[in-house]
């Protein structure tokens, strides 16, 4: 991923929901914070050309994995406001529901605090001929549970031990685990979360776990590159995206998936390389 000299910050007081709009001095560096190396949204235009390409390779992926009795599943984790939701619903939208597995879960019941951490998660692993995409998955304790305090350091460093192991088996018994971590820059999730609070529409997307994240930028930060150090291997490597442009996002985050498959009928003049300018891997992170 490209980098370049970061600004300096701005005023923490800057960094809140308290204002009625998001303050022009975090607007003016939405676009371009974390480093982003482009000036501009990609054209629309550019991104349904390409993005149809992509669907129509994805739902060849599809078949395959009915035909040949495949199993996949994706991971999508990264900073609030990053656009996962986004990203996934252009992964899904043109793909058989019948074999195709959205994962969202909520916050663990009772019953499932009891439980082993993973118990919740296994369960929604795909069968035979499945496709399965996690919104949020059992990352969530190395990132948004550490750092708000809803586990003990204890849990994080048995997590730590598990999660190699675990990928490990899910490798092994030929699943095709692809994990995304799509990153943005402060100034931007701000932004974002400002189009949020103002639009009727979307005010259910910003929960009181938001309000209460964004001072604790930089313990996530901290938490990010600790997930990576421990979790980054060579049976289940992470890829991370910079989505400051979602279109850009989406579109990486197609390509990624599609160049690690090697399925029935691939058109690989359908599917250009990641941008290396936004496209790296957790180690790039660290």
């Amino acid at each position: 991923m490209t980098t370049k000299k970061t600004e300096t910050p701005l005023d923490e007081a800057l960094y809140s929901l308290d204002f009625d709009d998001v303050p022009k001095e975090v607007e003016a560096r939405a676009f371009a914070s974390g480093d982003y190396p482009y000036d501009k949204k990609l054209k629309r235009d550019e991104y349904e050309e390409e993005l149809e390409e992509l669907q129509i390779e994805l739902v060849k992926v599809q078949k395959w994995v009915v035909e040949k009795n495949k199993r996949i599943v994706v991971i999508f984790e990264g900073r609030d406001a990053a656009g996962k939701g986004g990203t996934i619903k252009r992964f899904v939208e043109h793909l058989n529901p019948r074999n195709t597995n959205l994962v969202a879960l909520s916050k663990p019941t009772e019953t499932e605090r009891g439980e082993w951490y993973f118990q919740r998660y296994i369960q929604h692993l795909p069968t035979a001929g499945q496709f399965t995409l996690f919104d949020r998955s059992w990352y969530n304790r190395a990132g948004v549970e550490r750092v708000m305090g809803f586990c003990s350091q204890e849990q994080v460093f048995q997590f730590f031990r598990e999660v190699p192991r675990f990928e490990e088996m899910l490798v092994r018994d030929d699943i095709e685990l692809v994990k995304f971590w799509l990153t943005i820059g402060r100034e931007a999730q701000l932004d974002r979360f400002y189009a949020r609070k103002n639009d009727p529409l979307k005010t259910w997307k910003l929960s009181p776990i938001d309000y209460k994240s964004l001072p604790k930028w930089h313990e996530y930060t901290e938490a990010i590159r600790d997930m990576f150090g421990h979790t980054h291997t060579d049976d289940a490597p992470w890829t991370v995206i910079k989505s400051n442009d979602k279109r850009r996002a989406r579109l990486n985050a197609l390509r990624v998936f599609l160049s690690r498959l090697d399925y029935d009928g691939k058109d690989p003049k359908r599917i250009p390389a990641p941008d290396k300018k936004i496209v790296g891997s957790g180690l790039d992170y660290i």
